[in-house]
């Protein structure tokens, strides 16, 4: 099957607002996308997601800003370029098939300009690829939804686009189905080399499924990189909460450490000239171990919760006004009111 190649997204000061001297949905956002990448747009409700795939889509004009795709200008200062114009394909959530089309024809829809017999083979090539050879003669209620999905991303990718927009299309799925879709998803898009935007507000779907999350707060990016970079090293306790859970204590700074009520934690790349601030770690950093005085730490385990692969436990510890967080996948005999010890592993990030 053919790459598309060169289609790097570039989105740069974007702005966007529904009236007149209204507050911006959208408030200046950059993104780039390089060209075959997967990146995942995360964020709140209302912090300008959907806004923006529908800037990028050609169905809103924005009120300032730029959207290229590779050396095309899709909208900028004079142009705006009709939705249709963009080689741009959607996935809308819970797919959107025409009901009254078979799977074949909701896949041909967008093929215009083709004859019968190439439209057929291309049908036949985007079917193969999702998984679903055979089933062109069906109808979209014969289909179970995680299929459905799967159909409308053939049809989004038929006539080889050079973005595809994916609006938080997993959401009416069950649970169960969710990871092998987005799997199947993931490896459809890699196949055909589009670059594509999958826009959800799940932390765990972005962090699991892209190659680059987005977050977006307030209608601009607080953080753009890899699923690692940003969990790990967030850019601020905002971005550090909104993607996973946070272990947040304060700390001052002594030769590349931290002393924080938690012990003396190496710090990863400290700010140049802070003194003192906010010491980030993850839950699955902090280690339990039964003996307080010579495992780290004292604490006293306070709750916990299992989870089946694993189990949060709430600890107090002496000098922190809220109970940290531990997780772990072993919490054989930890029970509240049991005296712990704990003891961070590996380094921290450092915020004012």
């Amino acid at each position: 099957m053919n790459r598309v190649h060169g289609n790097e997204l570039r989105v740069e000061g974007l702005t966007m607002a529904y009236a007149p001297g209204g507050a911006p949905v959208l408030d200046g956002l950059d993104l780039t996308v390089p060209a075959g990448a997967l990146a995942a747009v995360l964020g709140p409700s209302g912090c300008g997601k959907t806004t923006l795939l529908r800037i990028v889509a050609g169905f809103l004009r924005p009120s300032a800003g730029t959207v290229r795709v590779g050396e095309r200008l899709l909208s900028g200062p004079g142009t705006q370029l009709a939705p249709e114009r963009r080689r741009v394909g959607i996935v809308p959530q819970e797919g959107a098939l025409f009901p009254h089309l078979s799977v074949a024809r909701n896949i041909a829809f967008g093929l215009t300009g083709h004859d019968r017999a190439a439209r057929g083979r291309r049908v036949d090539e985007m079917l193969e690829l999702v998984g679903l050879s055979g089933y062109g003669a069906r109808m979209p209620h014969e289909l179970s939804g995680g299929q459905q999905q799967r159909v409308a991303l053939a049809r989004a990718l038929a006539p080889e686009p050079a973005v595809v927009l994916l609006d938080e299309p997993f959401n009416a799925l069950d649970a169960s189905l969710r990871t092998g879709v987005r799997a199947d998803v993931r490896a459809a898009l890699s196949a055909t080399g589009a670059t594509a935007v999958l826009v959800t507000h799940d932390q765990q779907e972005a962090l699991s499924t892209a190659d680059l999350v987005a977050v977006v707060r307030d209608g601009r990016t607080a953080q753009c990189g890899t699923p690692q970079d940003v969990y790990r090293y967030p850019a601020d306790p905002w971005v550090a909460r909104f993607v996973g859970d946070a272990v947040l204590v304060p700390g001052t700074v002594a030769d590349g450490t931290a002393d924080t009520p938690l012990g003396r934690v190496p710090l990863a790349s400290p700010p140049a000239g802070l003194r003192a601030g906010t010491v980030l770690l993850r839950p699955e950093q902090l280690a339990l171990g039964a003996e307080p005085d010579a495992d780290g730490v004292p604490g006293t385990v306070l709750d916990v919760r299992f989870h089946g692969h694993d189990a949060v436990v709430s600890v107090a510890v002496q000098g922190l006004d809220a109970p940290v967080e531990v997780r772990t996948p072993t919490p054989v005999g930890v029970r509240p009111g049991a005296a712990v010890g704990l003891r961070v592993t590996g380094s921290a990030t450092l915020h004012r």
